[in-house]
């Protein structure tokens, strides 16, 4: 239920279920493990994920760094269902090309043909993006394509906004012109070249966050339904059930109640109806962000500014200039 990792910053993060989960793991390593010694922690922090919310408005192109390679691909976001699917395991790389290539056609409306050329799903084989490959009789393509699946799970691994894990984005690779000597085509050649063409592709498909959504079950009697919905309206939280347990004066209600709002959502319960109300709260899903990243003042751009400063990059996204080349 916890888990531990090591970051590059110094840092280590301990992930668990919840505030209260947390407190406790870091009780227990004070007092039990570490022999009553502090431990400096920093505000509790949300993990997000990138995605795009339409198509490229462009095919982008990257040139290899010793310009005899090209690569053309595009983004976009995936039919509602599928990034589920594939997290799920009922998509996933080792089933039959046919068997899949079905399931994508009749059940997401993906094109039969190209749903039989998926080269990879990611990050680490299993993450819920996926890369297609479009292309039309193309030469040396499948020379190239360990370099290409490699710079994709990099490149979903840390996104461009701010280096958070992407999902439910799309990428197709629409042309490759490569060099007809194989040395010149290695995969120190294509791999930046990949990723470069993928954070390109990302910037032109509209960009969005996504963040975690709880799924909130609260118990309470009658008298104490006003201050739980007025404490959920406060936390952006969204009641969608609400019903009477039979024979008991007790009512269950359930929201959605997103994570980043959850710190100090028990208590501010209990202050609103006197200790009536019983939270739990358990991950649910993913919600997308409809402010836009790239604008300068809105509230997904402030998210990501944090992100970048905690992780140590520049604080500004950077621009499509950067990754895009000219033919």
């Amino acid at each position: 239920m916890v888990q531990c990792s090591f970051d590059e910053s110094g840092e280590h993060i301990i992930a668990g279920a919840g505030e209260l989960h947390l407190e406790i793991c870091l009780k227990d390593l004070r007092d039990d493990y570490c022999a009553g010694i502090e431990i400096i922690t920093s505000e509790p922090v949300v993990s997000y994920r990138e995605t795009v919310s339409e198509k490229s408005n462009q095919i982008c192109l990257a040139k290899s760094p010793n310009k005899h390679n090209r690569l053309y691909m595009s983004a976009e976001n995936m039919p509602e269902g599928l990034a589920e699917a594939i997290e799920s395991g009922e998509i996933n790389d080792k089933q039959e090309p046919k068997a899949r290539a079905k399931i994508l056609s009749e059940k997401f409306g993906y094109d039969a043909t190209e749903s039989r050329k998926v080269w990879a799903f990611g990050p680490e084989g299993n993450g819920a993006n996926v890369l297609m490959d479009v292309t039309k009789a193309v030469q040396y393509l499948n020379e190239i394509k360990d370099s290409i699946v490699a710079a994709f799970n990099w490149a979903t691994k840390d996104g461009v906004l701010c280096e958070e894990n992407m999902r439910s984005v799309r990428f197709n690779i629409h042309d490759v012109t490569l060099h007809t000597d194989a040395v010149h085509r290695g995969g120190s050649q294509i791999i930046p070249t990949a990723r470069k063409c993928f954070y390109a592709a990302i910037l032109t498909a509209a960009p969005r966050l996504l963040e975690p959504v709880y799924l909130v079950e609260i118990q309470c009697p009658e008298n104490a339904i006003g201050g739980v919905y007025s404490t959920l309206s406060r936390k952006r939280g969204h009641v969608f059930s609400e019903e009477q347990k039979a024979g008991t004066p007790l009512y269950n209600i359930k929201a959605y109640l997103p994570v980043n709002e959850s710190f100090g959502f028990t208590s501010e319960l209990r202050a609103s109806t006197s200790g009536q109300a019983f939270p739990q709260c358990v991950f649910d899903h993913w919600q997308i962000m409809n402010a836009d990243p790239l604008e300068s003042g809105s509230r997904s751009s402030d998210i990501v500014t944090g992100i970048r400063k905690r992780k140590g990059l520049n604080e500004s996204v950077p621009t499509l200039d950067r990754y895009l080349d000219k033919l």
